[in-house]
């Protein structure tokens, strides 16, 4: 594949190409992607994934009540309000002006108003330990250059014996085409061509890119960092649910895993 070819390809991109596109692209999407996805998302809700998993059904966090909580690459927020209603203190952080906005306006006709931050997962503007719990469904982590760098700042922001849980598009689904009929079917590229997706303009400046990570280096981000691995969950496609978001459609979901949710506790002071 022509690295230098407009369009849609993968290649490798700079840290700061990859925060530019990305910031630009969530700024200038916001209402596409809320006008899109919104109304199955919810305005305070906790959903995990396309598959339609939900936190009140999941209990991925443990005990809410009066507990600190980030919710990083949070969008419109819509979880950090559902987190909000079960006594939870939530902040919701995002690094797009545009998705923010959503979340104002949600907060505003929802009722349910969190304290929000336009900051960035690789500098984390908190003191060290602030947090009891971590989360991001989507948020943050796919379109890092440096994921295990973002994995240590959660690990930074963290209590001992805090808990942290991320869900990104399944490793396994790099393989096949962002299609999500018949044509994505085929195994296309390598599980282990780890260039990021990349769309850029006719003079190839990227307008957005997102990285891809096999399960192990999940795995070993994960340890590096100082977490203890408690589960991986590769929810499966329910039976009746019909929608399509992008890639992930009944077709594909029935037959191999979509997303995958990592769970990890930061050890306590008096772990071995």
């Amino acid at each position: 594949m022509d690295d230098d070819a407009p369009g849609v390809l993968r290649r490798r991109v700079s840290d700061r190409e990859s925060r530019w596109a990305n910031r630009r692209w969530w700024d200038a999407d916001a209402d596409n992607y809320q006008a899109e996805h919104g109304g199955f998302l919810g305005e305070v809700d906790f959903v995990w994934c396309p598959e339609g998993l939900r936190e009140a059904d999941a209990h991925l966090l443990g005990e809410l009540r009066d507990r600190r909580v980030l919710e990083l690459g949070c969008g419109a927020a819509a979880a950090a309000r559902w987190l909000a209603t079960r006594g939870a203190h939530p902040v919701g952080l995002d690094l797009s002006a545009g998705m923010l906005r959503h979340a104002a306006l949600a907060a505003a006709t929802s009722g349910v108003r969190v304290p929000l931050v336009q900051a960035d997962a690789l500098a984390l503007p908190f003191g060290n330990a602030t947090f009891d719990i971590v989360c991001t469904a989507f948020g943050a982590i796919p379109f890092v250059a440096d994921s295990a760098a973002a994995l240590r700042e959660v690990f930074r922001v963290l209590r001992p014996g805090g808990r942290w849980v991320f869900s990104v598009t399944h490793p396994m689904r790099w393989i096949f085409l962002d299609d999500p009929g018949e044509g994505g079917l085929t195994a296309t590229h390598s599980y282990f061509d780890r260039r990021p997706y990349v769309e850029q303009d006719a003079a190839g400046v990227p307008s957005y890119v997102e990285q891809h990570r096999t399960l192990g280096d999940r795995v070993r981000e994960i340890v590096g960092a100082g977490f203890v691995l408690r589960d991986v969950l590769e929810p499966e496609w329910p039976a009746g649910h019909e929608q399509i978001w992008g890639q992930w459609s009944p077709l594909r979901g029935r037959l191999f895993p979509g997303t995958a949710i990592f769970v990890c506790d930061k050890p306590d002071s008096t772990s071995a």
